[in-house]
């Protein structure tokens, strides 16, 4: 594969996200950068925590990345399919989940990468992958557990395969910054800091 279908797998699909709860009651002003035009802040603007998120979510993409290269690479899915964004309803779920041409692949490849970045950290809820329409094609295994058919104890615990098009789900999936801090309000309730990286 060209470098340049590389940091096009990069860009299109590898956004990583780790979520911690948030420290302040007050919402914090979005921070994100366009990298490519604005040199990072010094290491000494970030809060110990910001460090350990931001160090943290760009070993996660870079591994995630890697991993979609070798797909890629070797043939397992081609880059139509890839890029398709198709997304197949998944019957009987609410809120709707969705398979695509390549969450077997992800459940096969990324879920170790996610548990690895989540076990650094005792800070961290969960670290997803998610494209750029906010699909989460493999979630982290606390909370992929078995379906039970009760509404409210699968909305907390099987949160896999479903499309966050919330307006911060879709800001942490689309940036192309080298960082985003930003207040996320699940529909479970809690309030977390969610951080992408590339």
């Amino acid at each position: 594969m060209t470098h340049a279908n590389r940091r096009c797998a990069a860009l299109l699909l590898a956004s990583a996200v780790l979520l911690a709860p948030a420290l302040a009651a007050e919402p914090r002003p979005v921070r994100g950068l366009p990298r490519a035009t604005v040199p990072p802040p010094p290491a000494e603007a970030f809060t110990p925590q910001e460090r350990e998120l931001l160090a943290l979510g760009g070993d996660f993409a870079r591994r995630c990345g890697e991993a979609i290269e070798k797909w890629l690479s070797t043939q397992e899915i081609t880059e139509d399919r890839l890029f398709s964004f198709f997304y197949y309803p998944v019957a009987n779920t609410d809120p709707v989940k969705f398979t695509s041409e390549w969450d077997r692949l992800a459940d096969r490849d990324l879920l170790a990468i996610e548990e690895s970045a989540l076990s650094r950290s005792q800070t961290l809820v969960f670290a997803v992958f998610v494209d750029k329409n906010g699909y989460l094609p493999t979630h982290n295994t606390r909370f992929a557990q078995p379906l039970t058919g009760n509404p409210a104890v699968d909305l907390v615990n099987n949160r896999t395969k479903r499309i966050f098009d919330d307006q911060v789900g879709i800001a942490a999936a689309r940036s192309e910054a080298a960082f985003l801090f930003q207040r996320y309000q699940r529909d479970t309730g809690e309030v977390l800091m969610t951080s992408p990286s590339r």
